[in-house]
């Protein structure tokens, strides 16, 4: 059958309008980003020691791809590991590998190590040792000498098959080697290795004074009790410590940390020489820090390298950061101007130089070039909707910008700082991997990813930037029906954050920030979400204007959003919706109590509702405790403001929710019985903060329904 041009045309053009028009099913709305609608990516991207070339797996194997030729060629794969292996013994599936060399590397598999290495042509697999079924928080020696890890709350070194107990707390609340003060400040482990592989430091927490808190597994009949320790503002605090153990000789030495037993430490850095340790002691109030150094064969403080002080709150989230092959002088990352920058120190002249500057911030430190005196680091300075890479002399602070494209960047750096993996996202590019030499500033594309999402029918997204009161500039994103006409008039979804340590609005795919809005948009919703003062990446002005009054700002920057969508011709100004998730639990459940007017319909996720129950890090860092400031927790507690609600509120949370424990909610609908108020409630059992996997479906797809049902309608 023969077909004339226009025929043809005609039949291309109806093929592409028609793959355009499919609709995403709620599985794909809520995890297809992470399953079928995966966008393209270069998986397990590692830089070989040497910087000569990286690593990548593939399904069945790893390639090895030499700088900066981009020669390709398979370093491992599944067939030759098994081709020396037999029976029970035969790989399945390929492991992940950390690669020590080219030729050299172990994987696990549960509970046990192995050395993969190069012989020859071939690879053989040799067994290396198993350290204990129960085992958490592994790290290895850099030697690959041996691992220290916890089982239970002690601590225990592997070391060539030689099992060490560092600790021997018989009390559990007593816990070493693991994470403390609620994983805030940026902590996220517990034991920290010194440079030569001699000496472990470790946190050691003790939580007997802080009051044990229920979280009931309901799985088991009868259900079964778990106490954590949740230390809620105002209360008790745990007291920590900082341990240093002495591999040859076996002993333990502790800090001597003076001060309250209830500040914090932080930031616990070793001194490259590995004679001392460095620890930022911050105060409980969270405003006066002092960045001490201590020796690690004695444990006393050998001095104070400096202090920051705020009249709000001091936010430490890095360790120190020493130059190459130096153990005088380190980048400190301080928020101390207003926005996050990076500062070179001297252990001895003390502040050498601010080294970045201006009303912008590093988002990250991503390491240095020593011959060309270069460090390498992400940040706002184009914009705060985006990330892009720099590099600066540390001793000229001349600065340059490294890529070219807007979007969200992230930078992976060399060891030599020679090359910088660039991987990048925009509204309409879903992903760009870019190699780029830091000495000729070129780059090379090693990945451009299709659009996983060009079959479906997508919504108009425009950027919005509004005012707030103060005349702040305030970035948000209105998604429009897939359908839509400028003469109807739509129902709104506004869904929101709005706290500290988040942001929603950026220059990334896909364009929307969340594939459940577009598919709310399909059903005929307009989607609306901003960030307002108190959130993230817009300096510390920004975020400290909800001190002491969270809830406060936040609503009313909120509200300059609702004035926007209530001056637009095709809003039905009485059927706004409203969700949020923790935080924007907290903020959806204030407005339906605070400003019951405004929206018809919320949908509040494991909301704060009384801040006297949430933990004291973040709590007191930006309330201060209740006995200080108890008007802005009454101000904030949702618990005698239930009897405001006129719309429709559906409250959810997981039954472990251990992050805003159950009874935040438990209390709300007391509450709600005692004054005669009506609501819905939905619990999903066996989840904590946040409802994941398959039943994540399950939650969105009940979001959906409840807004169908209330506000559609």
């Amino acid at each position: 059958m023969k077909f004339s041009k226009f025929t043809l045309l005609i039949l291309l053009t109806g093929s592409f309008l028609s793959a355009q028009t499919q609709k995403f099913t709620i599985a794909e709305a809520v995890n297809g980003l992470r399953s079928n609608l995966a966008v393209k990516n270069i998986s397990q991207f590692s830089w070989s020691d040497d910087s000569k070339s990286f690593y990548q797996g593939t399904k069945n194997g790893y390639l090895i791809t030499e700088v900066p030729s981009l020669k390709q060629d398979t370093l491992v794969s599944l067939s030759q590991l098994n081709r020396n292996l037999s029976g029970e013994n035969i790989l399945k599936s390929f492991p992940r590998i950390t690669f020590i060399t080219k030729d050299k590397g172990y994987f696990t598999q549960g509970s046990k190590y192995f050395w993969v290495e190069r012989s020859g042509k071939d690879w053989k697999v040799k067994d290396w040792t198993s350290l204990d079924e129960a085992a958490e928080n592994v790290q290895m020696l850099s030697n690959n000498q041996g691992f220290v890890y916890t089982i239970k709350n002690n601590l225990y070194l592997n070391k060539n098959g030689k099992v060490v107990a560092i600790t021997n707390d018989k009390n559990e609340d007593i816990v070493n080697g693991q994470a403390v003060h609620q994983r805030e400040f940026g902590i996220d482990k517990g034991i920290f290795i010194s440079p030569d592989n001699s000496q472990i430091a470790f946190y050691r927490m003790d939580q007997t004074m802080v009051t044990s808190y229920p979280i009931i597994d309901w799985s088991v009949t009868p259900a079964a009790n778990k106490n954590i320790k949740y230390p809620m503002a105002g209360t008790p605090s745990h007291h920590v410590t900082l341990g240093i153990y002495d591999i040859k000789t076996d002993k333990k030495t502790f800090l001597n940390i003076e001060g309250d037993p209830e500040q914090y430490l932080t930031a616990v850095t070793w001194n490259p020489d590995s004679q001392s340790v460095f620890v930022g002691v911050l105060n409980r109030d969270q405003n006066d820090l002092h960045m001490n150094q201590y020796s690690a064969v004695t444990g006393n403080l050998m001095k104070t390298v400096f202090e920051e002080k705020s009249a709000e709150y001091v936010e430490p989230q890095t360790p120190l950061s020493f130059f190459p092959n130096s153990s005088t002088d380190f980048v400190w990352q301080s928020q101390r101007t207003g926005f996050n920058h990076l500062f070179h120190y001297n252990l001895e002249k003390g502040l050498v130089a601010q080294l970045t500057k201006g009303s912008w911030s590093v988002t990250e430190l991503l390491g240095f070039n020593e011959k060309k005196k270069e460090i390498y680091f992400a940040s706002t300075q184009e914009t705060p909707l985006e990330r892009h890479l720099y590099k600066i002399n540390w001793n000229t602070f001349q600065t340059q910008k490294l890529d070219s494209a807007p979007g969200m960047h992230t930078g992976i750096l060399s060891k030599d700082g020679n090359h910088l993996y660039d991987i990048y996202s925009n509204s309409t590019t879903p992903r760009v991997v870019n190699l780029i030499n830091t000495n000729t500033d070129k780059f090379k594309n090693i990945l451009t990813a299709d659009d996983p999402l060009k079959k479906y029918q997508r919504p108009e997204i425009k950027n919005v930037t509004l005012k707030a009161e103060d005349g702040t500039p305030l970035y948000g994103k209105i998604i429009l029906p897939t359908d839509f006409d400028a003469n109807k008039k739509y129902p709104v979804i506004v869904y929101l954050y709005n706290g500290p340590h988040a942001q929603l609005v950026t220059n990334a795919f896909p364009a929307s920030g969340n594939l459940w809005y577009e598919f709310m948009a399909q059903k005929g919703y307009i989607v609306f979400t901003m960030d307002g003062r108190g959130s993230s990446n817009r300096g510390l002005k920004f975020e400290q204007a909800v001190f002491r009054h969270l809830g406060d700002v936040e609503m009313r920057d909120q509200l300059k959003g609702v004035e926007y969508l209530k001056s637009l011709p095709y809003v039905n100004a009485d059927k706004l919706g409203i969700h949020g998730w923790s935080f924007g639990g907290f903020m959806t459940t204030s407005f339906m109590l605070k400003h019951p007017e405004v929206f018809k319909v919320g949908v509040a996720g494991g909301p704060v509702i009384d801040w006297k129950m949430y933990e004291i890090m973040y709590t007191e860092r930006y309330m201060d405790s209740p006995q200080n400031n108890p008007e802005g927790y009454k101000q904030a507690n949702l618990l005698d403001k239930v009897q405001n609600l006129k719309g429709h509120l559906l409250m959810i949370h997981g039954a472990q929710d251990n992050v805003v424990v159950w009874q935040h909610s438990i209390k709300f609908l007391k509450a709600a019985v005692d004054n005669g108020v009506q609501m819905d409630y939905f619990v999903y059992p066996g989840h904590e903060h946040n409802v994941l996997g398959k039943d994540r479906v399950h939650l969105m797809q009940k979001v959906t329904d409840y807004f169908d049902e209330y506000l559609k309608k």
